[in-house]
């Protein structure tokens, strides 16, 4: 049946609400028009949320960049950052052009951005464009992590080209649109703080607490107003670390110009999900230091928020030693928050009531996973099997069975439900499929030579990552061994 509700693009209604804010925040730009323009894919959830019609004639121009909607008013968005502890005054989107705010039938609003749309003032030297290989990577990732249930920007389609872009030898360039209620980032305050732009603080907080903290949108603006929202900042960035933590999840590039203030997960450049449950692994080959290994993560969002904080200090006080003293008990709290999303998220995945006993046996449990380089995805997963009483093939796994037996008997002796029930508790809150760099690079090689039928595949997948889905099984199991040699870098 067709969704009556779906409009072709040019019956949306652009608002353009970020644009309205003004130059302080950014530069009108058209995107760059895209050479021999085709569909390579499109998530249907996506434009759902924009209540758009897939179909349109008029899709593959407006996404490609080569058509700009009646009311929309191109923009790209200025911002600084700390990347790899290191300040970088200026940034911004360098290849991304937002085409405005589109309000669906529900009264959400979305800004819709195209990823590799061309030279913005903003790009420095690059060309703005994208290879294939990034945008199907996030593209994949992002309809994932939706999958799994965790903040995300979104992707809504991969428009591929005819033209070449040269990086490290030439490749075929796309675009990527993306959505997200908003795509200021921890590094879009940093940027006006430390250009003593504090009158321009305010306004783009607003903004953002029009948008995404609505219970504070009719409070008075004023300190009282932006310390809640800074709380809420910090709330929803101990929910999503421990999101990410909980299904072995490494961002790769965690600076704080890639740190959504929305706390939805941004920017993926190099990410990985564990294979091996290694607890300092990186998925990007030029962090040498291990800066955002997958246990440093958390300490890291709590070094970046810190740096948020400073930056929105102004609106916190006139004075700015009361200013500085609210910012710190303000980030005080990360740690306790953080600690307790984790546990609740890792007690789930056991089955069990979030008690400390809980979280012995969760510690006890990565150790042995750890030692032994099990699968992070397969070694959760599996407990479902156990708990149906195949505990063979669990143990299977381990190289040190008799340790991992005593942790299973440790475990079923903890059950507060049947077997039947544990089993589906379990499975609830366990994926069975997760976009393993493998499978990503797998599509990405069949659409360079021209098939895009595994990026469908693996997005209706990863749709269901909890489903069974048995004629899918193959997609569960380990990496082929070639897959230990991909390396991943920011190059896009």
């Amino acid at each position: 049946m067709v969704d009556s509700h779906r409009k072709p693009v040019a019956d949306l209604t652009w608002e353009n609400r970020f644009q309205a804010l003004g130059t302080a925040y950014g530069r009108p730009q058209s995107p760059t028009e895209l050479p021999g323009p085709f569909r390579i894919a499109v998530s249907d959830e996506a434009a759902a949320l924009i209540d758009l019609d897939t179909d349109d004639p008029a899709f593959v121009s407006t996404f490609a960049g080569n058509r700009t909607p009646a009311g929309s008013q191109p923009f790209a968005h200025r911002y600084a950052g700390h990347q790899f502890g290191m300040w970088v005054p200026q940034l911004g989107d360098g290849r991304v052009v937002s085409l405005g705010q589109v309000r669906n039938r529900a009264g959400k609003l979305w800004d819709v951005q195209l990823k590799g749309a061309g030279k913005t003032p903003y790009s420095r030297h690059a060309d703005g464009r994208a290879m294939l290989a990034s945008t199907v990577r996030e593209y994949l990732v992002s309809e994932a992590m939706a999958g799994l249930g965790i903040p995300t920007t979104r992707a809504l389609c991969v428009i591929g080209s005819t033209m070449q872009v040269a990086r490290d030898t030439w490749h075929p360039a796309a675009v990527l649109t993306r959505l997200a209620p908003t795509h200021v980032r921890f590094g879009s305050f940093e940027y006006l703080f430390y250009r003593s732009q504090f009158d321009d603080l305010a306004p783009l907080a607003d903004h953002v607490i029009e948008l995404e903290f609505p219970d504070l949108a009719d409070q008075a603006a004023g300190p009282a107003r932006y310390q809640a929202w800074v709380a809420g900042v910090i709330e929803r960035t101990t929910d999503l670390m421990a999101a990410w933590q909980s299904v072995g999840f490494v961002h790769g590039v965690m600076n704080t110009d890639n740190m959504s203030v929305a706390g939805l997960t941004l920017d993926y450049g190099p990410f990985g999900f564990m294979d091996d449950y290694q607890p300092d692994a990186v998925f990007n080959h030029t962090d040498e230091t291990r800066r955002y290994a997958f246990d440093r993560q958390p300490d890291v969002a709590l070094w970046n928020l810190g740096c948020f904080v400073q930056a929105i200090l102004p609106l916190l006080s006139d004075d700015p030693d009361i200013a500085i003293g609210l910012g710190q008990d303000l980030l005080k709290a990360y740690r306790p928050a953080f600690d307790a999303a984790y546990s609740r998220r890792m007690a789930a995945k056991l089955g069990l009531p979030d008690t400390p006993a809980t979280a012995d046996l969760r510690d006890r449990l990565l150790a042995l996973m750890a030692g032994d380089h099990a699968d992070f995805t397969r070694s959760f997963r599996g407990l479902c099997s156990a708990a149906a009483g195949d505990e063979a093939a669990w143990l299977a796994a381990f190289t040190r069975p008799d340790e991992a037996a005593a942790w299973l008997r440790d475990w079923r002796a903890a059950w507060p439900v049947s077997a039947t029930t544990m089993a589906e508790r379990l499975a609830e809150a366990n994926p069975r499929y997760v976009l393993r760099n493998y499978l990503a690079e797998q599509a990405i090689l069949a659409a360079q030579a021209g098939d895009h039928a595994e990026i469908e595949r693996l997005q209706r997948l990863l749709t269901r990552p909890f489903d069974e889905q048995p004629a899918m099984a193959d997609y569960a199991q380990r990496p082929p061994a070639w897959a230990a040699d991909l390396a991943l870098s920011c190059t896009a």
